[in-house]
């Protein structure tokens, strides 16, 4: 764990500062990290909402019209009772890749945007959603730090930690080249790996807890890869927000 200027700012997780090209200072305008690996940038800014409306955002992602709260085991609840919850402020659903047969991703999804702005992954198309009040609220937030005005977000809803997401990078045509991605977290901390593509051994785990916002940048989609690993010992929700622009 490294020190930057004072004791108030140290990393939460371990920072390869005798890499060429890895470096990180603290950015007191925005109140994060401004990171720095080969070929991509990150900016890290643990709390930036605060608690308040971080309980209150897990709250809303997650009403619904029936006893279900926030505290309940989501992923042992069967599929066919699960179908007729109807949520009051998120289209959750559950989607399916072909791989091997038809398979469930570990996890479940909401695409939200503007109109027209559809997105495709693993076989998946999502059409948008209209934003609603929540949505909006979070998305001008991260744009004030990101300076970028997005027109899609991707909701990802890990119900503990057998949910998961495996290696990839949002490297797909919409999104364009060098993409800036908003990656927003409500509930259970989540380790959010990346690794390097052309070495593997350069990898970085980053803590992602209640109010965090992580964003990416730079050419960090076509060097490196991205994963939130299974974790045995979570048994709490995840709700990872990542906002983008759609070309």
């Amino acid at each position: 764990m490294d020190l930057f200027d004072t004791d108030k700012h140290i990393l939460p997780f371990k920072f390869p500062n005798d890499i060429a090209g890895c470096s990180y200072q603290w950015n007191p305008r925005i109140k994060g990290f401004d990171i720095l690996v080969p070929n991509g940038k990150l900016f890290f800014a643990p709390n930036f909402f605060d608690e308040k409306i971080s309980n209150r955002s897990v709250e809303y992602f997650l009403e619904n019209n029936s006893h279900y709260s926030i505290e309940s085991d989501w992923k042992s609840i069967p599929t066919k009772e699960f179908e007729q919850l109807i949520f009051d402020n998120i289209a959750w659903q559950q989607e399916y890749i072909n791989l091997y047969g038809r398979k469930p991703i570990p996890r479940l999804t909401a695409w939200y945007g503007d109109e027209g702005k559809s997105y495709s992954y693993s076989g998946i198309k999502q059409q948008p959603n209209t934003w609603n009040k929540g949505l909006t609220y979070i998305k001008e937030k991260v744009e004030e730090v990101a300076g970028v005005h997005f027109n899609s977000v991707l909701l990802n809803w890990y119900r503990n930690g057998d949910d998961y997401l495996n290696w990839h990078a949002d490297d797909e045509k919409e999104l364009g080249i060098n993409p800036v991605i908003g990656s927003v977290n409500f509930g259970a901390t989540r380790d959010f790996q990346i690794r390097n593509n052309a070495n593997r051994d350069l990898k970085l785990t980053i803590p992602l807890a209640h109010g965090t916002l992580l964003i990416m940048s730079g050419e960090l989609q076509s060097y490196w890869q991205h994963a939130v690993p299974k974790r045995k010992k979570v048994n709490k929700s995840r709700l990872n927000l990542t906002f983008r622009v759609i070309i």
